[in-house]
């Protein structure tokens, strides 16, 4: 019986994938009409972004955010979209991108460059609000896995909720909450391939431990890609879910032995090492073949940065929700952050 769900798996995404490949050729002239899913990386006077498995680098203005519907006209060549022209492009209504877009103005107005971007990269996921300089410093010293959507967002939000809600009720009453707080974080923060990754995993396990029953981590992994895939075929190229799954398993197999390894280390650091240093070791390969490039010290730079990420999320995210009604609360909140995003910011510029 398992071996046929496996099998009905596979097929279902074969036949996904090739029913609903778009077919392109170098020279065709297309126009897309999408709804963009994440914010776009800003790079100076441009902004890109991925839509119908084409990259599409646009001028920054007329500003895109996530949530927003576009229509793009341009000509393919080599996987991009050549002199693309934003034809429309009609802003979210819906109350998830509304209250992100808010929650991302009011970290601007509160704390300069590049502490409220980083804020908002950490919380919410958000890449357009840091500075393009910044941007390539951080993927230079190997943490952009920190500064963006991630699953490690999804794994603090429910370690948070959870660890709030247990207090007062009992645990089988408290995974609907969490898991809808698993589903507000997602409208919140965008769709992102590493995001949808962690919060399935996360609602398999809490619905497996529901029932009383126990869920192989490896089983709930591939069953997660298997249905995202089933849903979304083009993920199968997409670089963020390749390595949210590949980092993922790469931590299965190696962190408790890396943690072995370095015993001596405090615990307050080993285990953004462990953890950053047994991802790097499945990532590595997919980044230098990608990029051509890896930064050998990026185990350490996570060391030293990984410790300030709960606190920074946990206050970004209480701050941004006050700033909301409250904004005199919300900004008291917020400046908690600035050491913590200063000390991050810094290990970043001193390594790169």
């Amino acid at each position: 019986m398992k071996n046929f769900i496996w099998f009905l798996l596979f097929s279902l995404f074969i036949f996904r994938y090739f029913s609903t490949r778009p077919v392109y050729k170098d020279g065709d002239i297309v126009r897309i009409t999408t709804t963009v899913f994440s914010d776009p990386v800003v790079y100076g006077n441009y902004q890109t972004f991925s839509a119908a498995e084409l990259k599409i680098t646009l001028f920054s203005f007329p500003e895109i955010n996530y949530g927003d519907k576009v229509t793009i006209e341009g000509i393919v060549n080599e996987g991009k979209l050549k002199d693309p022209e934003l034809i429309r492009v009609v802003s979210s209504t819906g109350p998830g991108s509304f209250v992100r877009n808010k929650i991302i103005d009011f970290y601007k107005n509160t704390l300069p460059q590049p502490m409220s971007g980083l804020i908002g990269g950490i919380t919410l996921g958000s890449k357009g609000g840091i500075t393009y300089a910044f941007w390539e410093k951080v993927k230079n010293t190997g943490v952009a896995h920190v500064v963006v959507a991630s699953g490690t967002n999804v794994t603090f939000v429910v370690s948070f909720i959870f660890g709030m809600v247990s207090f007062y009720l009992p645990r089988k009453k408290s995974m609907p909450i969490v898991i809808l707080s698993i589903i507000m974080y997602l409208f919140i923060s965008g769709f992102d391939a590493p995001l949808i990754r962690a919060a399935i995993m996360a609602t398999l396990t809490f619905w497996a431990q529901s029932k009383g029953r126990l869920l192989s981590a490896w089983r709930c992994l591939f069953l997660t890609a298997g249905v995202m895939l089933i849903v979304e075929p083009t993920w199968i190229v997409d670089l963020g879910f390749i390595l949210s799954f590949v980092s993922t398993a790469s931590i299965m197999v190696f962190e408790k032995r890396v943690a072995r390894l370095f015993k001596f280390v405090p615990k307050v650091l080993r285990e953004g090492f462990s953890t950053s240093l047994a991802a790097q070791i499945g990532v590595s390969p997919i980044l230098f073949v990608t990029f051509g490039q890896f930064n050998l010290l990026s185990p350490l730079i996570n060391m030293l940065i990984f410790w300030t990420v709960p606190y920074i999320m946990i206050f970004g995210a209480i701050g941004g929700l006050l700033g909301l009604f409250i904004p005199f609360l919300g900004k008291i909140v917020l400046y908690l952050c600035y050491p913590l995003t200063w000390w991050f910011s810094s290990v970043v510029l001193l390594f790169s």
